[in-house]
């Protein structure tokens, strides 16, 4: 008999639902893991044990009188640290809010709380959330579950951690380049990104990614993140996709090198879609992200600039680049210093981003890619500096990522096996708007090639 720690939100709603646990017995089991495993991950950042435990009590009562307030009732979820929960601090990773706790919460948080969601904690990120890792100088490095010297990937390490070790189902996250999604992947979780505006935002910190970066589930199965989607977000944009899907499968974006073990696991789940009856085409080049991804770091750049010396209504005061660490300070000059001309440069590839893939979406439903190009790296690295045996930079890794955000796309990421004992994922992106018809999709694979495990922690 599983421990109520391994179960899936949905399974949880349904021993709720025949009384067989209660929310506080669900709750209690994941503070009982976070507690048991937290030591060597280093992925809670704060807790409110005592709020939590009176919202599972509230939950116990209403699904005894048989009024739920839906699916997500009595699950116990945990915040990244870029979001503002009531009565909890935000760090940011940095030195520069130390002291900050938030009076209210950020918009889909609010969401989740009003959907009866039980709210223990918060999950670390690299300084501003702008790193590849999980790293910064108030916390320290986050592990992997899987091997806790690794990186669990950024900027969501800390939250996929937890839900990988059984901390917790479900965890709420950002994605401004890839950061839900490349994390999902290195610890064998679901991860998803919605189309621009699908979920809310306000009420929470400076927005120094604008609306490229969004809000979204992370979880142990597609059926948890559609039961967050159906809380957090705005209503269905578009019906489910067809039964027999046009998929183009890309295994590489430009000469940019991809980990032999991940090309090979990628190409695999591009068999088993065709095997499914989908039709799948191979693009042998795609140049269309090239001019994207080499701007791309820009954004947030110029964003933490733009918040040096900001008068801030979060704690009063500007926020002092003294107080970051080196690398956000070294970013947060490399914005200082870039022009106008730089930055509409940006915004003009992404349009024009926008109406190549507007074109590639007339003759596919769906887009197939690994979710990163590398494994993951030791634990306090920024990078891995090799793959396949190249050197690369510091996005070397996230090169099939940060499109779609430029673009607006929705874009999951998939357990697809294992590697020298580590997760792969694969990356499927859809037209704007096309989230639940993604959903559905990834919904019919897991269907057909079930993943769940945990580590041995």
């Amino acid at each position: 008999m599983q421990s109520l720690w391994q179960l899936t939100a949905t399974e949880l709603a349904a021993g709720y639902r025949i009384a067989a646990f209660t929310p506080g017995d669900a709750l209690r089991a994941c503070l009982a893991r976070s507690d048991a495993v937290n030591p060597r991950l280093n992925a809670l950042v704060a807790l409110d044990v005592e709020g939590a435990l009176h919202a599972a009590e509230q939950s116990t009562v209403r699904w005894r009188e048989g009024r739920s307030l839906g699916a997500l009732d009595g699950v116990p979820v945990t915040i990244k640290d870029n979001l503002q929960v009531r009565g909890l601090p935000t760090h940011w990773g940095s030195r520069a809010l130390a002291g900050f706790v938030a009076e209210r919460d950020e918009i889909p948080v609010a969401r989740l709380r009003d959907a009866g969601a039980v709210i223990f904690g918060k999950t670390n990120v690299p300084e501003f959330t702008m790193q590849g890792y999980t790293d910064n100088p108030v916390f320290g490095p986050t592990g992997n579950p899987w091997n806790p010297s690794l990186t669990p990937g950024g900027s969501s390490g800390g939250a996929v951690a937890l839900v990988a070790a059984g901390g917790c189902p479900i965890a709420l996250a950002t994605d401004g380049g890839g950061s839900i999604r490349r994390p999902a992947s290195h610890t064998n979780l679901v991860g998803f990104k919605p189309s621009r505006g699908r979920v809310p935002r306000g009420g929470g910190l400076p927005p120094i990614f604008l609306d490229f970066e969004v809000a979204g589930p992370i979880a142990r199965s597609v059926a948890d993140v559609a039961a967050v989607m159906q809380v957090i977000g705005r209503g269905p944009v578009e019906a489910p996709g067809p039964a027999r899907a046009r998929i183009l499968f890309i295994p590489r974006f430009g000469d940019h090198p991809v980990d032999p073990q991940i090309a090979a696991l990628t190409e695999a789940a591009a068999r088993r879609f065709a095997d499914r009856g989908h039709e799948v085409a191979t693009a042998q080049d795609f140049d269309m992200a090239e001019a994207v991804n080499a701007r791309w770091p820009l954004l947030a750049q110029v964003g933490l600039a733009w918040l040096v010396g900001q008068p801030q209504e979060l704690s009063g005061r500007p926020f002092d680049p003294a107080l970051f660490g080196p690398a956000m300070q070294a970013n947060a000059e490399a914005g200082r210093k870039a022009s106008a001309a730089d930055l509409f440069d940006l915004l003009f590839e992404a349009e024009r981003l926008r109406t190549g893939l507007a074109g590639l979406f007339e003759r596919y439903d769906f887009l197939l890619t690994p979710a990163a190009a590398a494994l993951p790296w030791p634990a306090g690295e920024t990078h891995p500096t090799l793959i396949d045996g190249r050197d690369v930079g510091p996005r070397g890794h996230a090169v099939f990522a940060g499109f779609a955000n430029a673009v607006g796309l929705p874009a999951i990421a998939l357990p697809c096996g294992f590697a020298a004992g580590m997760p792969v994922g694969m990356q499927l992106v859809a037209r704007e708007g096309g989230d639940d018809a993604l959903l559905a999709l990834a919904r019919s694979i897991e269907q057909a090639h079930p993943w769940q495990r945990f580590p041995d922690l």
